[in-house]
C-alpha cells in the first residue's frame, strides 16, 4: 500500500492578526478532511498580537517565530527549512479556502507525480464571481516577460463563467496559494531572497519550468483572496518591486539567444510606462519605475552567478509556455482583454 503524503499548509504572517482571526477557523475546518496535514503559521516579526492570538485561540496551529520581517521570499525559506513535509502549501493569510480545496490538490498531486507544483482557481473574496489579481486561473508571461493570468490581464479581471475550469499546464502558479513538492522547492534553491517580495514565485516557477518540470492550475480547487493586504495597487513601493524584480527575473532566466533583445526592448517599454504614469499625475510611481531601472543596472552583476546556474541546468532552448505576442500591444492597442 502506497504511503500517504504529508502536507504542511504554511502561512507567512506579518501583522495580520485580523486575517488570522477571520480565516484560520475556516482553514482548520477544511484541513480536518485531509489526513496527514498540519497548519503552520510562520510569523515574520509581527508587532501586533498575532502570536498571542494563535496561542490563546488556535492551539492546533504550529507556530514558527522569526526574529524580524524577512519579506515574502526569505521569510518562507527560513520557515520551510524547519518543516519536514512532502508537500508545502504557501498560503496567504488573507485567503478564505473552500470545503475540499486541499484534498482536491493533494489527490491530484499524488496521482500526477510528474507535476511539481500547482495552484487552485483564485477568486476575489470581495467579488466572488470574479477572478482575483494574484493568480486567477493560472499564470503565464508574454514574449517580453510581462506576467498575466487566465482571467486577468494587467488590471482587467474577468467574471468567472467556468471558461477556465480545465486543468492545464501553466508557466507559473500564484504565491497566494502555491502547492509544491518540497524536494523540488529545495532542488532549485527555493524562493530568491534578494527579491524580498513580488514576482518571486514566478521566478521560482521559471526555474522549475526551465528544468523541464510541470506546473499546473487545478480549478476544481477554489479559494477566495482579498489581495493587496500588505501593499495597495497604487503603492510606489509595489510599483518599484514589480518593475525591478521583473527585470531581475528576466535577467536570471531568459535564454541567451533572447536576453539582450528582450532587455533592450524592455528598456524602451519601461520608460514609456514611466512617462504614462507621469501624465496621470502619479509622480511617486513615475520615480519608482526610474529607481527600479537604475537599481536593476546596479544589481545585475550580483545575479550573474544565479543566471549561470539557471542556464546550466536548463533543458529548454527558449522560454517555455509563454505568449508569443506583445501583451501591451494586444491589450492597449487592439483591446484584447482576455487570454
Amino acid at each position: 500500500m502506497k504511503q500517504k503524503s504529508f502536507t504542511s499548509v504554511v502561512i507567512l504572517n506579518w501583522n495580520g492578526v485580523h486575517y488570522l482571526k477571520k480565516f484560520l477557523p475556516v482553514l482548520i475546518k477544511s484541513v480536518k478532511k485531509t489526513p496527514e496535514t498540519k497548519i503552520v503559521v510562520a510569523d515574520n516579526g509581527s508587532t501586533d498580537n498575532s502570536i498571542q492570538l494563535l496561542k490563546e485561540e488556535f492551539s492546533s496551529v504550529e507556530i514558527i517565530t522569526l526574529d524580524k520581517n524577512y519579506g515574502f521570499a526569505e521569510g518562507y525559506n527560513k520557515a520551510l527549512a524547519l518543516i519536514d513535509s512532502d508537500y508545502y502549501v504557501l498560503l496567504n493569510s488573507d485567503v478564505e479556502v473552500s470545503e475540499n480545496w486541499l484534498n482536491t490538490l493533494v489527490e491530484y498531486m499524488d496521482e500526477n507525480c510528474d507535476v511539481v507544483a500547482c495552484q487552485p482557481k483564485i477568486l476575489s473574496y470581495l467579488d466572488r464571481n470574479r477572478f482575483e489579481y494574484a493568480g486567477a486561473a493560472g499564470g503565464f508571461i508574454d514574449k517580453y516577460g510581462y506576467p498575466f493570468c487566465r482571467g486577468r490581464i494587467f488590471g482587467e479581471l474577468e467574471e468567472d463563467k467556468g471558461q477556465y475550469d480545465a486543468i492545464i499546464d501553466v508557466f507559473w502558479a500564484s504565491g497566494a496559494c502555491l502547492m509544491i513538492r518540497s524536494k523540488d522547492y529545495w532542488e532549485v534553491g527555493g524562493l530568491d531572497k534578494d527579491f524580498f517580495a513580488h514576482q518571486e514565485e514566478i521566478d521560482l516557477c521559471w526555474r522549475l519550468k526551465s528544468r523541464g518540470k510541470r506546473i499546473v492550475c487545478n480549478p476544481q480547487s477554489v479559494v477566495f483572496h482579498i489581495g493587496g493586504g500588505t501593499l495597495q495597487a497604487e503603492s510606489p513601493q509595489k510599483t518599484y518591486l514589480n518593475f525591478r524584480n521583473n527585470l531581475l527575473m528576466i535577467y536570471k532566466n531568459m535564454p541567451d539567444k533572447e536576453l539582450n533583445k528582450i532587455l533592450s526592448i524592455r528598456c524602451l517599454l519601461d520608460y514609456l510606462a514611466a512617462f504614462h504614469l507621469l501624465l496621470q499625475g502619479k509622480f511617486s510611481n513615475f520615480k519608482a519605475v526610474l529607481k527600479a531601472r537604475s537599481d536593476f543596472q546596479k544589481l545585475k552583476s550580483n545575479f550573474t552567478e544565479k543566471r549561470n546556474e539557471n542556464i546550466q541546468y536548463s533543458v529548454q532552448i527558449s522560454t517555455p509556455k509563454c505568449r508569443t505576442k506583445n501583451l501591451l500591444v494586444e491589450f492597449y492597442l487592439k483591446g484584447n482583454k482576455t487570454i
